[in-house]
């Protein structure tokens, strides 16, 4: 495959100067009734096609009659063939947000996904001839990259299926931009494109399933909050009987201790604050 090929072309103002001297020469010498003035006019203004700007973090492709020349990526104003085709192609940073898309993630569920692509032309010759539309390529491929990286990983983990995996499209943000941002480059590269920056921009499951899957988080969020209280409560009341044999504060048999536990367990687990009852009469009424 042919590769990019960086030329410097003629200073421009040195033919501007040419081609203004040629221009008042041609003048004089027309106005002397002599015809070869006519012929310095013409020449001067084919001249005038050559010129080419190249503004910053721009480049010009050049091709004569089919066949690549070379390119031009350092900015100033220069003079090249007049028979030169020009193509500008841009080498500035662009900035792609995709459409939201719907697939489907690992575990089959339907999810809203989008993503912001950081992208800009690093060879000017595959970007102009290796593809037909190298912003179009860009738009495609990355929707592509997008359907497959979703397939890939889970949205979320959901232990209680026994689906534990490590990386998640919701939590592991580091590591699907990764594998998101090779994913894309690797299919940019046949356009000469170098991908500066990859990653998720929208994600969400599909209106059909967001209330079912949040109901789910939700009940997910309050299993793990009682086991946190019971643990915590199983401790306490370890701990205060611990202190009541170490004290001697009171002797309690088996029977009054399992009714403390029973007590202690639910006032600590419990969702509304205990009511206390004072009790005037014995450990027995």
């Amino acid at each position: 495959m042919k590769e990019e090929k960086i030329i410097t072309p003629v200073d421009g103002y040195l033919i501007l100067f040419v081609f203004i001297l040629l221009i008042i020469l041609g003048g004089i010498v027309l106005a002397m009734q002599n015809p070869i003035g006519v012929f310095m006019i013409i020449f001067a203004v084919i001249l005038v096609k050559g010129f080419v700007m190249v503004q910053p973090n721009n480049s010009r492709v050049l091709v004569l009659f089919g066949k690549y020349v070379g390119t031009i990526n350092k900015n100033g104003f220069y003079w090249v063939n007049p028979f030169f085709t020009k193509k500008k192609v841009s080498l500035r940073a662009s900035n792609f947000d995709s459409e939201r898309l719907k697939v489907n993630d690992k575990l089959g569920n339907p999810i809203m996904i989008s993503t912001i692509l950081v992208w800009r032309v690093k060879n000017t010759y595959k970007a102009a001839f290796d593809v037909d539309n190298f912003e179009n390529f860009v738009r495609v491929q990355t929707d592509a990259a997008v359907r497959k990286l979703a397939s890939m990983y889970p949205y979320d983990n959901f232990a209680d299926e026994g689906h534990e995996e490590d990386i998640t499209l919701r939590s592991s943000v580091n590591e699907v931009s990764e594998a998101l941002e090779k994913e894309i480059q690797e299919r940019l590269s046949i356009a000469g494109i170098e991908v500066l920056e990859a990653r998720i921009g929208y994600l969400a499951y599909a209106q059909e399933i967001a209330n079912a899957m949040l109901k789910r988080q939700q009940a997910t969020a309050i299993v793990a909050a009682r086991h946190k209280i019971v643990q915590g409560a199983v401790s306490m009341v370890e701990m205060a009987l611990e202190e009541l044999n170490k004290k001697d504060v009171v002797d309690l048999d088996e029977e009054r201790k399992a009714a403390m536990v029973s007590n202690l367990m639910v006032i600590l687990c419990g969702d509304k604050e205990a009511s206390p009852v004072l009790n005037t009469g014995t450990l027995n009424q």
